[in-house]
């Protein structure tokens, strides 16, 4: 049977990505991608929730991430879930979660327009030739 491992998020990037390159030449974006959720308490009273996505990008998505994400951008993510295991010094293990993204749409937000913001980026998972378990 075939399973599917499949994000979507829209949100707002909370700070400029970083770009790095690994010791084979990849070029990656990491940045984070804040959501809300909004719900009802059972006394009836609203409230709201924000969740922060870790997010990475490879090759030309980087490129254009590096070129034109920045703080406060409204985008749409698609990609798939990855989680990494970080061996710490001490022996323990951090498991980080993050959003592998292979399609990014910029969006306008009310009252805004820009150029770069109708623009689709998208990436073929299979050029990318990135091996993303050993990134670092």
């Amino acid at each position: 049977m075939r399973t599917v491992n499949k994000v979507i998020i829209i949100g707002n990037i909370t700070r400029d990505p970083i770009i790095k390159t690994t010791e084979g030449g990849n070029k990656l974006a990491l940045f984070t991608i804040a959501t809300n959720r909004y719900y009802k308490t059972s006394a009836g009273e609203e409230k709201s929730e924000a969740e922060f996505h870790s997010c990475i990008a490879w090759g030309g998505l980087a490129d254009r991430i590096e070129k034109f994400l920045t703080k406060g951008k409204l985008v749409y993510v698609e990609g798939r879930l990855k989680t990494r295991v970080i061996e710490k010094d001490d022996g323990d293990k951090l498991y980080k979660t993050e959003v592998v993204a292979m399609n990014l749409i910029f969006l306008n937000k009310k009252g805004e327009t820009s150029d770069e913001s109708k623009e689709e980026i998208e990436i073929d998972p299979s050029s990318a030739g990135v091996d993303d378990d050993n990134m670092f």
